[in-house]
């Protein structure tokens, strides 16, 4: 609605109100993604201008949200390749998992298990974490995910599946003894 009603007025209002709505949300994928606060503000700050220059041709055919989120997995993946170096994902990231409800044996189960994730996905190439992070994460169907990365549903399901597989041996390798 916000975004139809921007490109019918250009009132600068709507699309103010579109991004007070994701703004925090596209800032926390930019932080897991390139783990520095200074990046991840620039890279919001692009990612917002691509969509100025983008939107009359968003055509809603997705939810504003997926095309939104899919600029700026997009948009991060690009500028850890053109950096040359991977990134580990922020502590942060993991906030959200609540552990204090848990008995004393269980939340440390769920903390070493929490730990382990975080390592693994720092070791996995950027486009895989993003993939998962997708998938898992964002709970975006298959079809989001392809139409996202202009890739066929076949092509995400097989780089999913890789990146699983992937994780799965670095993890086997890190943890397996203990």
């Amino acid at each position: 609605m916000l975004v139809s009603q921007y490109l019918l007025t250009q009132q600068q209002w709507y699309f103010n109100e579109l991004y007070d709505r994701y703004a925090p949300k596209v800032f926390a994928k930019c932080i897991t993604l390139l783990k520095d606060e200074v990046w991840a503000e620039d890279a919001l700050q692009d990612i917002f201008i691509k969509v100025v220059l983008r939107l009359a041709d968003f055509g809603e055919r997705s939810k504003f949200s997926t095309w939104l989120y899919s600029i700026t997995y997009n948009y991060c993946i690009d500028q850890v390749r053109k950096r040359k170096y991977d990134v580990l994902m922020p502590d942060e990231s993991w906030e959200r998992l609540d552990v204090q409800d848990e008995t004393t044996d269980d939340k440390y189960l769920l903390e070493t298990r929490i730990h382990e994730l975080k390592v693994v996905m720092g070791e996995l190439p950027v486009i895989d974490r993003a993939l998962l992070l997708m998938k898992y994460q964002d709970d975006l169907s298959i079809r989001d995910i392809a139409e996202s990365m202009n890739k066929t549903e076949s092509a995400i399901k097989m780089q999913l599946l890789r990146a699983k597989e992937k994780f799965r041996i670095i993890h086997d390798k890190l943890f397996k003894n203990q």
